[in-house]
């Protein structure tokens, strides 16, 4: 079996060796019971360290593509399928042995391929991304969504929001943001633009406190604290009677248990202390969560 490995590239030698291997194991150019060359033979093939290859055999080794002989060497392990496998290697092996089977069948690669792809486009995504510039509003979308979907969420940055992140997942992002993200992800990428609460829609209901009421306020967004300060003395709330708290400072918490009208983050509201009554600001709108959770099913796995 022919090997390439490239020094420059950004996937290490080790993986290079491993994924070749299995896929002349899978492809039938290493034969069962077939000897793998030594680790100092390929080592000066290559010109790479002879512990390099002795990793990835170990590799292989560890995930039951081939098996150690004392005093021999490395061996195509026979795939009978009556050897015992590490449960969590299992997937390699029933993506090989479907692979051998459509093959053996008469199946080209190219039409396993578009099946493959045409399976996969129609899967529910089994996470979600949340991609937000801002780091400390990006984490009460995450901590949102999290109350309103059963898979897992996690949160990325712009910059960092590339197809292999958005593989298997929804992206969700703010609505001001979809035009960068649309040029930045690939087209059939699953993507939900988000529109924020209405911030009048969210006041309507509240109750205007006693003029000597102290409202304390907060947050680890800033941008949270400063459109609270400016909505409350909007609607007539002196700007004294205002105590804001910035929960990325220490001893933010201090107090809060005697103080009678607190507001927040969905957040910092899940961190209060128990007897703690706050009136917690949600950013997403019940639209936008509604059509959030149309995206799964209601038998979607528990986190």
């Amino acid at each position: 079996m022919k090997l390439w490995i490239s020094k420059s590239s950004e996937v290490p030698i080790q993986e290079q060796l491993v994924t070749q291997l299995i896929l002349g194991i899978v492809s039938a150019d290493l034969a069962s019971q077939e000897k793998l060359p030594s680790t100092t033979q390929l080592g000066r093939r290559f010109k790479i360290h002879p512990n390099t290859v002795r990793a990835a055999y170990r590799e292989l080794a560890d995930r039951g593509w081939v098996e150690w002989r004392a005093g021999s060497g490395f061996y195509v392990r026979s795939r009978n399928g009556q050897q015992k496998m590490d449960p969590s290697l299992d997937l390699d092996h029933l993506i090989s042995t479907f692979l051998e089977i459509a093959r053996r069948r008469g199946f080209p690669l190219a039409e396993i391929q578009k099946r493959i792809g045409r399976w996969l486009a129609i899967q529910e995504p089994d996470h979600v991304v949340v991609i937000e510039p801002d780091a400390e509003l990006r984490a009460i979308l995450v901590s949102e969504i999290q109350d309103h979907v059963t898979r897992p969420v996690t949160g990325v940055d712009i910059q960092n929001a590339r197809k292999d992140v958005a593989i298997g997942a929804l992206c969700v992002a703010l609505n001001d943001h979809e035009e960068e993200l649309r040029k930045s992800l690939p087209p059939e990428c699953r993507c939900l633009f988000l529109r924020s609460r209405s911030i009048a829609r969210s006041l309507a209901a509240e109750s205007k406190p006693s003029p000597d009421t102290i409202i304390t306020v907060i947050s680890r967004w800033p941008d949270f604290l400063n459109w609270a300060r400016t909505t409350l003395v909007a609607v007539g709330i002196d700007a004294t009677a205002l105590d804001l708290r910035d929960a990325r400072e220490k001893h933010w918490e201090r107090g809060l248990t005697s103080k009678s009208f607190i507001v927040t983050d969905h957040l910092i509201g899940r961190k209060l202390p128990p007897r703690c009554r706050a009136r917690t600001f949600h950013v997403i709108s019940d639209e936008s969560l509604d059509e959030l959770r149309s995206h799964f099913s209601a038998t979607a796995p528990a986190r």
